[in-house]
């Protein structure tokens, strides 16, 4: 990663399996991840390969999402399906709880 960032935030992730992860870079000085994104964080392991590690936004701090010790050098392909899956997760809550917001709204009508 360049010097000087905090990590890369996940733009998209592409329900190919073999599809790209999109970033962009987090500068270091960056507050905590907005609700529902997603941040990576890699460099090199002990031995080999590389330490990789998934924070996932909440209302109001972060979470650790996943991690990947030592994992090999196409680790973008083997954290792709958590991360597809988390996204997708949280766009359903996103529209779940817009949809809750809006019933609640007509219900007081």
């Amino acid at each position: 990663m360049p010097s000087g960032v905090r990590g890369a935030l996940v733009q998209r992730v592409s329900a190919l399996p073999e599809g790209p992860l999109d970033i962009s870079w987090i500068p270091a000085g960056t507050p905590r991840l907005p609700l529902g994104r997603i941040r990576l964080h890699w460099e090199p392991a002990s031995r080999a390969g590389w330490d990789v590690t998934a924070h996932l936004g909440l209302a109001t701090t972060e979470v650790l999402l996943a991690s990947w010790p030592a994992a090999p050098d196409n680790w973008p392909r083997m954290v792709r399906p958590t991360l597809h899956e988390v996204t997708g997760l949280c766009a359903a809550l996103a529209v779940a709880t817009v949809a809750l917001d809006l019933s609640n709204r007509l219900a007081e009508v």
